[in-house]
C-alpha cells in the first residue's frame, strides 16, 4: 500500500549512471518514484530503490520516439497523484569525426538518434509535464545538460550542441515559469564515471581514458540544487565549475573548440 502523502518524482534514464544515482537521491529523501529507461536493468533498479523505502513504478520505453514519451506521460497520469519533481535525464553520446569517410567517422543515424533523445524528447517531456506542474502551482524540473553545453566540442559535435540546447532551453523555460511555483534546475556534469564514454566509442580519447567524477556526487549536487531552487549547478569537482565559469566564459568559441579537440580527438588518450 503506497503512502500517497509522499511526493512523487519521475526520473528518466534511471537504470544506470547519473539517472540511477538521481533516483537514489529521491528515494533516500522521502520521494516515491516512477522510473523510465529502455528496460535493461529496470527491475533490479526498482528493487534497489524500494529497499531504500520508496514505492516505485517503472516503465520500459524508448524516449527517443514520440510514442515512448506519450507512454511515459500516460503512465504518470495513471498513477493518480501529482508529480512533484521530474528529472529529464535520459541521454546518449556519440564520439568520432563528423565528416563521412574519415577515420572514426560517426554515422548520420547515430547522430539523428542522439538529437531525438537529447533534444526532441526533452522538449516533448517538458511540454507534457510543465502544464501539470504549473496547473498544480508547485513542482521541480531537473534537466541534465553537461559542461559540454558551454563549449563547442570537436569529435562530439552533435552531442555538445545537444547539451548547449538543453542548457539554453532549461534556463529559458525556468525564467518563463517564474512566479508559478515551478522551479527549473540545469545540471551540468563534467566527465563522470559511467559507461557513457565507452558507449560513445571514446575509450581512445583523452577525456574517455582520464579519471572522472563520481556519479553519486554529481547526482547529489543536482538533487540539492533542485531542492534549493537553483537555476544551474555544475556536477563534479571544483575543476568543472572552474572550466564553466572561467575558460569557457572568457575564451572565444574557436579557442574553446581547439582546447576541447585535444581531449576528444580519437587517439588522444
Amino acid at each position: 500500500m503506497s503512502d500517497m502523502s509522499k511526493p512523487l518524482a519521475v526520473v528518466t534514464g534511471a537504470s544506470s549512471g547519473i539517472g540511477l544515482e538521481l533516483a537514489k537521491q529521491f528515494a533516500q529523501n522521502g520521494f516515491d518514484l516512477l522510473i523510465a529507461s529502455r528496460g535493461s536493468g529496470l527491475d533490479e533498479t526498482r528493487q534497489m530503490l524500494q529497499a531504500l523505502g520508496a514505492q516505485v513504478e517503472s516503465i520500459a520505453v524508448d524516449l527517443g520516439t514520440y510514442d515512448g514519451v506519450k507512454k511515459l506521460y500516460a503512465k504518470a497520469r495513471s498513477m493518480n497523484r501529482p508529480v512533484e519533481a521530474i528529472a529529464i535525464n535520459a541521454g546518449v553520446g556519440v564520439g568520432g569525426s563528423f565528416v563521412p569517410g574519415t577515420e572514426a567517422a560517426t554515422t548520420l543515424e547515430s547522430e539523428l538518434n542522439l538529437i531525438q533523445l537529447n533534444v526532441v524528447s526533452v522538449v516533448h517531456i517538458a511540454k507534457m509535464f510543465a502544464k501539470d506542474l504549473v496547473a498544480q502551482g508547485h513542482g521541480r524540473m531537473l534537466f541534465t545538460s553537461s559542461i559540454s553545453g558551454t563549449s563547442p566540442v570537436p569529435f562530439e559535435a552533435v552531442y555538445g550542441a545537444s547539451k548547449a540546447f538543453v542548457r539554453s532551453f532549461g534556463n529559458a523555460i525556468g525564467n518563463e515559469m517564474k512566479g508559478t511555483g515551478v522551479h527549473v534546475t540545469v545540471l551540468m556534469p563534467g566527465p563522470t564515471e559511467t559507461n557513457f564514454f565507452h558507449r560513445a566509442g571514446e575509450d581512445d580519447t583523452q577525456v574517455g581514458s582520464a579519471e572522472k567524477n563520481d556519479p553519486a556526487q554529481v547526482a547529489r549536487q543536482g538533487f540539492e540544487a533542485l531542492m534549493a531552487g537553483q537555476p544551474e549547478v555544475y556536477g563534479g569537482g571544483p575543476e568543472v565549475k572552474e572550466e564553466g565559469e572561467g575558460a569557457n566564459r572568457t575564451e572565444s568559441e574557436q579557442q574553446k573548440a581547439e582546447r576541447h579537440r585535444q581531449m576528444s580527438e580519437p587517439g588522444s588518450a
